[in-house]
């Protein structure tokens, strides 16, 4: 959808309860995803839940699609992984985990030139997006993989965080590079009224 997101959003998640026999009521948390990705797609999404959240007196849980990475790899928790995630024009969102927690803040790379991710990113191997070309690139191994049924694996992700009551803090988008647009390099003009 190119535009009208925030507009949509919340019919479309009552139309999900509804379809469920469900109620916002009968909801012990929102789990939701913070990205990377989309700015706006994240900002809406965020918002809405910590919104949601507020009014409810539920707890919002942020899951990343590092998270969602991670939890598909079939060696989750054991030794380190570097999660790659594609990115606009090519690229790779790439954050390092240890026994699946992660290390350190997510990096945006060229996958086929990740200068100086070796000395920041330490991992045993790579999985996701562009991964074996990325691993080859650090002289590790890599698997291929893309998030797959992500509403699902959130959901899983959600209630597992439930359960342990680790939350991992309010949700705020994960944005791992500065937006495209930069604001005006000099002061707007002085509003007299």
């Amino acid at each position: 959808m190119q535009r009208g997101q925030a507009e949509h959003l919340i019919p479309v998640l009552e139309g999900l309860l509804a379809k469920q026999g469900l109620t916002w009521q009968r909801l012990d948390a929102i789990g939701v995803g913070i990205g990377p990705g989309n700015f706006t797609g994240i900002r809406i999404s965020v918002g809405a839940a910590r919104g949601l959240a507020l009014g409810l007196g539920i707890p919002a849980i942020p899951i990343s699609m590092f998270d969602v990475l991670v939890a598909e790899s079939e060696q989750t928790g054991k030794g380190s992984l570097l999660a790659s995630v594609a990115a606009p024009r090519g690229q790779a969102y790439v954050q390092a985990f240890d026994h699946g927690m992660p290390v350190g803040k997510p990096f945006l790379i060229d996958p086929a030139n990740p200068i100086g991710l070796a000395e920041v990113a330490e991992a045993d191997r790579v999985y996701g997006y562009r991964a074996t070309e990325i691993a080859r690139m650090l002289g590790i191994a890599g698997t291929e993989g893309e998030p797959r049924n992500i509403a699902a694996r959130m959901g899983w992700l959600s209630a597992t965080k439930l359960q342990s009551r680790d939350f991992g803090g309010k949700p705020a988008p994960l944005y791992v590079k500065p937006a495209d647009a930069e604001p005006p390099a000099q002061a707007g003009p002085k509003i007299l009224i």
